[in-house]
């Protein structure tokens, strides 16, 4: 069953589970929430997305006019999104700001640090805030400026901070899903306008049980 925290004639909102797809395909997200509504016809669009093994908040339009609303939001940047994360050791600075240049190996469906600009190669940027310490790992809060593919896993992992339960962009082998959780997330009603903000916190186990 998929936890759904919301909804009305516009938009749902619900907790997306690891292992399940942000996009409209056999077994992704909106045919399950399709399913679970008892309406296989149901009109129910992605307007932003969450890494396939990533779980937590996520917001889906059901109609046209609400993907279009959502989705300039996102593009514009009015959508915020707040992740928590846990990751092998303890970052020095308990706030800062990580701006780097990615690229993508289509290939190989990976994101890689580059050292200059060039073709493909984007800037991204996020913000991250220290919460917790335990066992050697810590505990982020992290607000996205950019949103580029495996941001925040590849942001991280570069600087020796891999995410616990990382299995793309680290060798380590960690007894559960990643922990990247999609946390908060708030945005404009698309029909009303009113400011709509929802929170959900990570479940109980390994690892966010240690803090």
């Amino acid at each position: 069953m998929v936890e759904v925290c919301y909804q009305d004639g516009d938009i749902l909102v619900c907790v997306k589970p690891a292992r399940v797809l942000s996009t409209d395909e056999p077994g992704g997200l909106p045919e399950l929430l399709r399913m679970q509504l008892g309406d296989p016809g149901a009109d129910i669009r992605t307007v932003h997305r969450l890494d396939r093994v990533v779980s937590g908040l996520m917001v889906l339009a059901r109609n046209p006019q609400a993907a279009s609303q959502l989705s300039r939001q996102v593009r514009e940047g009015e959508f915020q999104k707040t992740y928590y994360a846990v990751v092998h050791g303890i970052p020095e600075k308990e706030r800062d700001t990580l701006e780097d240049l990615l690229g993508r190996d289509k290939a190989r469906k990976m994101t890689y640090v580059a050292a200059q600009p060039g073709k493909g190669i984007q800037q991204a940027s996020l913000s991250y805030q220290l919460l917790g310490r335990a066992q050697g790992m810590g505990k982020l809060e992290i607000r996205l400026h950019t949103g580029r593919t495996h941001q925040i896993r590849v942001q991280f992992a570069s600087r020796g901070f891999p995410l616990v339960g990382e299995r793309k962009y680290s060798t380590l082998d960690d007894p559960c899903e990643i922990a990247l959780y999609s946390q908060s997330i708030g945005f404009r009603h698309p029909v009303s306008g009113s400011w709509m903000s929802f929170q959900h916190e990570p479940p109980e186990c390994f690892p966010w049980s240690l803090f």
